[in-house]
């Protein structure tokens, strides 16, 4: 399997949501299928067709995460050299030379993103444009509404 680009804080992340999988949510499913099955007749009993429906979204997470985990490939980008360069973890900040405004993203792997704390996936469109450009350069993106020029400001490994 490819392994998967992903930040500290994210790798720290996923292996907090899988404690709390293993060591919370999974006794109290287990707890609530057993009461359900106190109540007899399983066929028609919604309360233990509902436990075992989230045991099996519970187990299937448990799963997902541990995958991504082992092929993990965490990236601490604050050891690396700064170059100037935008690379997975950089810190870069942009200008619109459209709607003439500054933001600043942080390129984070597929689980970390989340635009409204200005982490982008490095799988987006703007992140692939982004990727291998310097300060003042212009990376072009395609978006529904046309094609849209971010001119790279500044770029931090951070």
């Amino acid at each position: 399997m490819n392994q998967i680009p992903m930040t500290e804080r994210g790798a720290e992340k996923l292996r907090q949501e899988l404690k709390r999988l293993k060591t919370e949510d999974r006794p109290r499913i287990i707890q609530a299928i057993a009461d359900a099955r106190e109540h007899g007749d399983l066929k028609e009993n919604a309360e233990y067709h509902a436990a075992r429906e989230q045991q099996g979204f519970c187990e299937g997470r448990i799963q997902e995460i541990e995958a991504k985990l082992s092929n993990a490939q965490i990236i601490d980008v604050t050891k690396m050299p700064n170059n100037g360069r935008v690379i997975f973890g950089s810190t870069v900040t942009v200008f619109n030379t459209v709607t003439e405004d500054e933001v600043s993203y942080q390129i984070v792997g597929d689980d970390e993103a989340d635009i409204k704390q200005n982490l982008i996936s490095v799988n987006s469109p703007i992140a692939r444009a982004l990727v291998g450009k310097e300060v003042d350069d212009v990376a072009v993106v395609t978006t529904p509404n046309g094609e849209v020029e971010y001119e790279v400001v500044s770029v931090e490994y951070k």
